[in-house]
């Protein structure tokens, strides 16, 4: 994840998105190269082609603000886009995006009470929080029935990336598979674009490329993308389809985590197997206390 690498390409798969037309200027004859040239994408900016080229070249490091909104308009880049442009510049510049570690964020998240009791508070959604690295950390009951495919034998932290593309349930769970998986690695680019210094994410990444075809071409792609706010559909083993609504909160305290709940249409099929789920999980759970109360 050598941040020159991740600014070069990441410049260069923009541009090559970017038409002649949509830039307001003339195709013209004999193109050699999908998308705009670095003289068309310089004169839009305002700035000299040896000034563009460096900064395709990676050399974004002292790129003034106003120069990458410059680009950013030049690129036709969206929200998202225009601030991962700007996450590239501050890591090459050398600024943290936070004075605290993310690591050390998600071990405090993960062992506060009082974030868990929160997440409990909430019996009619699914809760959970997650890191960068897609791992979750802390998850409501219900949020713990609704992933027991992820979370499997409980083995090892469940990570929402390796669910999705090595093991085999994610197809069955995630129905739009391919819109999930597109939608994992963006926001994992993203991520890493705010710290490239991540050295769990590097790996995760690493292993992840090695393992899976798909999620190489994906990351090659450098699309980039946050969560916010939106629907998605899933299919649970339990309790069928479910069509759920997403809003996503960052964890003030606890820079670089955030808070997902998913939540259904009132009145809605989604929501009637949502409070399935969750009579089946307080079932669950009432019938594991009765044991370990017998086994006292």
């Amino acid at each position: 994840m050598d941040n020159r690498d991740e600014v070069r390409e990441f410049l260069m798969s923009r541009r090559a998105k970017v038409t002649p037309g949509q830039a307001g200027l003339p195709a013209g004859p004999k193109r050699r190269v999908p998308g705009l040239r670095r003289t068309e994408v310089a004169m839009l900016a305002g700035v000299s082609v040896e000034y563009y080229a460096k900064l395709e070249r990676g050399a974004i490091a002292g790129a003034s603000s106003s120069v990458l909104d410059a680009v950013s308009r030049a690129l036709n880049l969206d929200d998202t886009e225009r601030a991962h442009l700007f996450d590239l510049a501050r890591a090459a510049d050398g600024i943290p995006t936070s004075g605290r570690t993310r690591r050390r964020a998600a071990r405090q998240a993960a062992s506060r009470p009082s974030l868990q009791w929160a997440l409990d508070a909430i019996t009619e959604g699914i809760a959970f929080v997650r890191n960068q690295q897609q791992d979750l950390l802390v998850l409501n009951a219900l949020g713990r029935a609704f992933y027991s495919p992820v979370i499997g034998d409980g083995g090892r932290t469940p990570n929402l990336a390796r669910f999705q593309f090595l093991d085999p349930a994610s197809r069955e769970f995630y129905p739009d598979w391919d819109v999930f998986a597109q939608m994992c690695v963006a926001i994992m680019r993203a991520e890493a674009g705010r710290d490239p210094h991540d050295r769990g994410l590097q790996n995760l990444v690493g292993e992840l490329s090695t393992q899976s075809g798909t999620f190489r071409r994906l990351w090659g792609a450098h699309d980039v993308r946050t969560h916010g706010t939106g629907t998605k559909r899933f299919r649970h083993p339990e309790v069928g389809e479910l069509v759920l609504a997403y809003e996503e909160l960052a964890l003030t305290a606890e820079p670089g985590l955030v808070l997902l709940i998913y939540t259904a249409e009132p009145g809605s099929p989604s929501a009637e197997r949502l409070r399935l789920l969750a009579s089946l999980a307080a079932e669950r759970t009432a019938n594991a206390a009765l044991q370990r109360d017998h086994l006292r």
